[in-house]
């Protein structure tokens, strides 16, 4: 039987279609990927929050809907989305993140920018510590998460894993809970937030939680924008609680052009390119996602509704 996949994202067509298209031939899935059909004949559904596509309920045959991005927060809480809903875990965006935050880590373990910024005649021999003195704690122990914290850990950056329930991960501290919470932010010298936005993460780094890091930490941001209140983060950088923060995620994208993150001397803009979705091996993940689901074989990257992720 030929299965009918709607791809419902009509920006992204020329993009992802020919890699889609791969996939499925060699996954040996027999299907017709199309932008429209009839919703009872649809089988599966490739989805971003940006699509048109909001109301599920005529989508009756459809057996899971498979998402492009690693956030769901835009359509977890759709009331006409009854069908299993799966986020994007991608290789190649997981590659992608962890160079990202090694590469600004780095950054700012060895006091990069100070070599880079200054004029030459400004000689500072100043060496930098080694990493193993330099503690990193990552907000967030999800498969992106888990891959920095193992990156810097190779690197002998001594690193503190925190996640809202229970985990594990050899060679890495990990901690939950409100108390782990406030043990890893008080050892992070460095300190990456890679949670998705749920109402449980929503502004986690407020006042209060900013002050419970050591003078002087640096914040990189990857996640989400609203992981931080933005005005707690100025005061902090302001009173130099917080020494610089190098944020690629915002509230609102593109970060407007009178926002002060723009201006503030401690604050590195990245335009969200920590990590992307590449087409080759995010159809992949949907192919063989697709095939699971044909084989009667449980979805992976399943999301949870009741937690949002």
């Amino acid at each position: 039987m030929t299965l009918t996949i709607l791809f419902a994202v009509p920006a992204l067509w020329e993009e992802f279609s020919p890699a889609l298209r791969r996939a499925l031939q060699d996954a040996d899935v027999q299907a017709d990927l199309v932008t429209n059909a009839a919703p009872e004949t649809v089988d599966y559904i490739v989805y971003a929050p940006a699509s048109p596509l909001q109301d599920f309920t005529p989508y009756t045959r459809c057996k899971a809907v498979l998402n492009l991005w690693a956030g769901v927060e835009r359509i977890v809480g759709n009331q006409t989305l009854t069908q299993p809903l799966c986020r994007m875990v991608d290789p190649g965006l997981t590659e992608g993140m962890v160079e990202w935050v090694v590469g600004h880590t780095l950054r700012h373990h060895l006091g990069m920018d100070r070599h880079i910024v200054n004029p030459a005649q400004d000689w500072d021999a100043t060496c930098p510590p080694l990493a193993r003195t330099r503690p990193v704690t990552i907000l967030g122990m999800g498969a992106l998460g888990s891959a920095c914290a193992q990156a810097l850990a190779a690197l002998n950056f001594p690193v503190t894993g925190w996640s809202r329930t229970p985990k594990t991960l050899p060679g890495i501290d990990t901690l939950h809970g409100d108390h782990g919470l406030t043990k890893a932010l008080a050892r992070a010298a460095i300190l990456i937030t890679l949670l998705p936005k749920t109402p449980d993460t929503e502004e986690l780094l407020n006042a209060d939680r900013l002050a419970r890091l050591p003078p002087g930490a640096v914040i990189l941001n990857p996640g989400r924008g609203a992981l931080i209140d933005d005005d707690a983060l100025i005061a902090a950088l302001n009173a130099h609680q917080i020494g610089h923060a190098t944020l690629d995620v915002f509230r609102i994208e593109p970060l407007p052009q009178d926002h002060p993150f723009w201006t503030h001397p401690r604050v590195t803009v990245t335009p969200h390119i920590a990590a992307d979705t590449r087409p080759d091996s995010a159809a992949r993940v949907i192919a063989q996602n697709i095939l699971r689901g044909e084989a009667g074989q449980p979805f992976v990257h399943l999301v949870d509704r009741t937690l949002g992720y």
